[in-house]
């Protein structure tokens, strides 16, 4: 959990790291090789018999994050020669029929349906309202630990490997030791492997399951989680209170709970859908047809679960 200016100086990386941006363009607008809607002046080059146009790099220079006004137009640029290197390799791509190649057939589909499904959630989400500043206020209430009474955590953390019969051993000398040292001295003794680290972290920081319980500690308690591998062991080195006011925390509360309406939103829907359509498992998947996974995990989700940030 814790623990402790060239415009194209790599072309391959380069291509890398717009071609998702565009493919993502060019799927979901429809976009194709030959002139596009909007005349010439929307052209930004020309690229043998395919043009590249204004909306393109617009598209991509949106992806973009902390460019400053003032760069726009020197990252345009960049982008436009980027665009450039990526139009000559897609049409030598075509040229060689490499659209044909099976697995790229299947890497196109699978970007296909990916685009259009987050579009689609996206559209769902966008019907949920804005908290009231009543709403607001009682989330800043009920939640002392992030706001009002929020600290910034020093921890420690042991990862432990050990055996599922070993934990208990592991969770009752936690509790009977006086200091986290004896502790680690003890599993040494007993030839435990483990490994130790530090950080610092805000209460936003923590998994919110978990604030509670990090919030109720004092300086030197340990808290114990079993864990895949063994056992996991946080101790709270120290802290400082740094509360938030709720004029300050007020813009992050808001967008937490739009999100947390987004994600509700998308659940309903994405459950009602499955109600209304005809599911078959076929082969081994009929045996035991898996529990219908949610929006967080299916990996289109709208990125709802965040906690506020301060």
């Amino acid at each position: 959990m814790m623990t402790n200016r060239n415009p194209s100086p790599a072309p391959q990386r380069a291509l890398w790291t717009i071609g998702i941006a565009v493919v993502a363009a060019a799927l979901v607008a429809g976009c194709g090789d030959g002139p596009r809607r909007g005349g010439a002046s929307q052209t930004a080059a020309k690229v043998n018999r395919d043009e590249i146009t204004v909306h393109q790099i617009n598209y991509v220079l949106q992806q973009q994050r902390g460019v400053r006004p003032e760069q726009a137009d020197a990252a345009a640029k960049q982008i436009l020669e980027r665009l450039i290197e990526q139009q000559l390799a897609v049409q030598r791509a075509n040229d060689l029929k490499i659209d044909r190649d099976p697995r790229v057939v299947m890497q196109l589909e699978a970007a296909r349906r990916e685009i259009l499904a987050r579009a689609y959630l996206e559209r769902v989400g966008e019907a949920a309202s804005k908290p009231t500043p009543d709403e607001v206020r009682k989330y800043y209430e009920d939640n002392p630990a992030l706001f009002s009474e929020r600290r910034i955590y020093s921890l420690q953390e042991i990862a432990i490997e050990a055996k599922p019969e070993q934990i208990g051993a592991l969770r009752d000398k936690l509790s009977e030791v006086q200091n986290i040292a004896q502790y680690v001295e003890w599993l040494r003794a007993n030839g435990y492997k483990f490994a130790a680290n530090q950080a610092v972290r805000a209460a936003e920081q923590l998994p919110l399951a978990s604030l509670k319980a990090f919030a109720s500690l004092r300086d030197g308690q340990a808290v114990f989680n079993p864990a895949a591998n063994g056992a996991q062991v946080i101790v709270l080195a120290g802290s400082t209170t740094q509360p938030v006011d709720l004029a300050t925390a007020t813009p992050a509360i808001e967008q937490f709970l739009v999100n947390e309406r987004k994600r509700n939103l998308v659940q309903d829907d994405l459950k009602a859908l499955r109600a209304q359509a005809k599911i078959e498992y076929v082969g081994k998947f009929a045996e035991a047809p898996p529990p219908a996974a949610d929006a967080a995990a299916s990996g289109i989700s709208l990125d709802a679960s965040k906690e506020p940030a301060k």
